[in-house]
């Protein structure tokens, strides 16, 4: 492109600006095009010092260092996990004063302690530095435990989920744009660290190895933001708790086929590993009451068949001899179905109709057993002719 067709082009996209200097690749190359010009190589593929992004360019140096009323490129408002909006700046920051006070979870009147909760609130109450790593079967509240610990301890949380498209963008921070100006976002991770809060890193075995990039920070040192110069150093009480379906070693048997195999010396950094089991029968009997006195329908002995019904099919999930277990988030799922349409039978069927065709129906006669005022089978209540009149009439 000859040095008169470039001057052209400059020309062009400063007669467009918006006060800020910031084009995008698509705005670059179709201003190129109005002007009868083609694909402005030299720009979008040969001008690095501009590139502030991907596909995102400044131009101000090239517009002679002045654009029309400029407005300097600033970095967002630090708020945790807060989405910047367009909107005037006293709405903004009224709005962002409202998600600081809530980073506290709230308490669960539900939920009953067991397991790891005691010494897990012992740590978390020392305001040691100690990450932990919790790892157990799907459903037996591994997270709700951490959050509850919080929230007794009035604990500030902030609860991370992981995936294999997490990277350090998504837990250090990146640029993003807002309202045409390039800004810096802030992550979960520095602001948790900068408030003392403690990290949930929930489903961690689903991370990448992208996830290193908290090795320092799993050390409890100081971090170095390179997007933006600042060191941040941990506040007192910062902690970080993952949870995961396994140990970081993937899952052998396939149950949990996106959990993925984490790095050596990322797990090393986690002090102490727990395995959390399901609650007892005792346990798990009040946590299912108190669920059924949420919804207004305390069943003691619907909760008691329920209760012995998943620890029989736990017992011979352990002993190898099926590849399905009834968790104790799919008895609330049962409870809460119950609580929907008032019949055991249903709320049973119902939630179990996950499984394989074999497994559903071993489940359900089982129960059967466990409990046998209850009469299941698959077939599906005849709908009455008053209740298709009155659907009509409705």
């Amino acid at each position: 492109m000859k040095a008169i067709d470039r001057e052209n082009l400059i020309q062009a996209l400063q007669s467009q600006d918006n006060g800020t200097g910031v084009f995008t690749r698509k705005q670059i190359i179709e201003t190129a095009s109005s002007i009868g010009l083609g694909f402005p190589a030299w720009l979008v593929n040969g001008k690095p010092e501009v590139k502030v992004d991907r596909g995102v360019y400044n131009l101000t140096s090239m517009f002679g260092g002045q654009v029309a009323n400029a407005q300097p490129i600033e970095e967002a408002p630090r708020v945790p996990l807060a989405v910047v909006e367009t909107q005037p700046k006293e709405l903004v920051q009224a709005q962002l004063r409202v998600d600081v006070e809530n980073l506290v979870p709230e308490k669960d009147i539900t939920f009953v302690p067991f397991g790891f909760y005691k010494d897990l609130k012992k740590v978390l109450s020392s305001s040691m530095f100690y990450p932990i790593f919790i790892s157990g079967l799907s459903g037996n509240g591994k997270t709700t435990m951490v959050e509850q610990v919080c929230a007794n301890l009035k604990r500030e949380a902030i609860r991370v989920n992981i995936s294999i498209e997490t990277d350090e963008d998504d837990l250090i921070g990146g640029n993003t744009l807002v309202d045409g100006n390039v800004v810096y976002r802030e992550g979960p991770v520095l602001t948790a660290m900068k408030r003392g809060a403690i990290l949930i890193l929930d489903e961690i075995d689903r991370g990448s190895n992208k996830m290193m990039c908290l090795q320092a920070i799993l050390e409890g040192k100081p971090y170095f933001n390179k997007k933006t110069g600042e060191t941040v150093s941990p506040a007192p009480g910062f902690n970080i708790v993952a949870t995961a379906n396994t140990k970081g070693r993937g899952s052998d048997d396939g149950k949990f086929i996106s959990a993925n195999i984490l790095d050596e010396a990322f797990l090393e950094r986690f002090a102490i590993t727990v395995e959390q089991d399901y609650p007892t029968m005792a346990t798990e009997k009040k946590i299912v009451l108190k669920k059924m006195e949420r919804t207004n329908i305390a069943d003691d002995d619907f909760a008691t068949h329920l209760v012995t019904w998943s620890d029989v099919i736990r017992k011979t999930y352990y002993e190898g001899a099926i590849d399905e277990l009834i968790s104790t988030r799919r008895l609330e799922h049962i409870v809460n179905a119950f609580a929907v349409f008032g019949d055991k039978q249903k709320a049973v069927q119902l939630c179990v109709n996950r499984f394989d065709e074999d497994t559903k129906q071993a489940f359900i006669d089982l129960y059967s057993k466990v409990d046998p005022s209850v009469e299941l089978n698959e077939s599906e209540d005849d709908i009455s002719e008053q209740e298709i009149h009155e659907d009509g009439d409705s």
